[in-house]
């Protein structure tokens, strides 16, 4: 008779699964059939937990960047001013929710009177919520999140960023150029800050590896204008919306 399987965690022969370490514990490989139940359960069930808060939020156009700089650097007062003008068009201003980037995104939502929501993640920093949100989800797991900010977005402004704000970035360019999203603009404001990307992408244009349409899937910026009218373009006339109102709460 086969032995019963064991846990395969090399940090602890009988751990206790927290919301800290319970996607750590799930990665470390396999493990008995009913620990990963009880895994995909809690996935579930916060799915369902995104769902509910998500659904009645309006339009939304989620922005990315950095949790790192602070509010005298030039690059969180430009996040906040596209918070500003994403919110003075009428969208909803999705972030993760933590200081930085995002931090700056939401408040200029709320200075332009429009909806701010951050999607928090759970980790050891960072990840404090910013004091700009009118609505706050946490959630455990990168990917049931990051379903959530695709899901819920309707284009993308990424702001210079690091290892997260790049997955983001490039998850949804694969999936735009696989066609499991589409009509879905995204916007990178920060031309400088970006260079080494922008030219990694024409070297693999020219070696084939993407195709020159799929340049078209990502506008480099530093205007928040010209941010604006490729969204506008994109989004709001793609999408057929006419007019979109954020009616503030009592």
């Amino acid at each position: 008779m086969a032995e019963p399987q064991q846990d395969n965690n090399h940090e602890d022969e009988n751990p206790t699964i927290t919301r800290e370490n319970s996607e750590r514990i799930f990665l470390g490989g396999p493990h008995s059939r009913f620990r990963e139940l009880k895994f995909v359960w809690r996935v579930v069930k916060e799915f369902i937990h995104g769902f509910r808060h998500l659904h009645f939020v309006g339009p939304c156009i989620t922005v990315f960047g950095s949790a790192r700089f602070t509010e005298d650097h030039t690059y969180y007062q430009l996040a906040r001013q596209v918070g500003y003008a994403l919110g003075d068009m009428g969208f909803t201003v999705l972030t993760g929710g933590g200081p930085g980037i995002m931090e700056a995104a939401n408040r200029g939502a709320k200075e332009a009177g429009a909806m701010s929501v951050g999607c928090n993640i759970i980790l050891p920093h960072e990840q404090d919520p910013n004091p700009n949100l009118d609505l706050m989800i946490e959630f455990e797991h990168f990917f049931v999140r990051k379903v959530m900010l695709v899901k819920y977005s309707l284009g993308f402004v990424v702001m210079p960023g690091g290892f997260g704000t790049l997955d983001e970035l490039f998850e949804a360019m694969t999936l735009i150029q696989t066609k499991k999203i589409k009509s879905f603009p995204i916007v990178v404001m920060g031309t400088e800050y970006y260079r080494d990307i922008m030219e990694l992408i024409e070297v693999m244009v020219k070696r084939g590896t993407v195709s020159p349409d799929d340049r078209k899937l990502i506008l480099f910026t530093d205007s928040v204008d010209e941010a604006m009218a490729h969204l506008k373009k994109n989004v709001v006339k793609r999408f057929g919306l006419k007019q979109l109102l954020f009616i503030p709460k009592e």
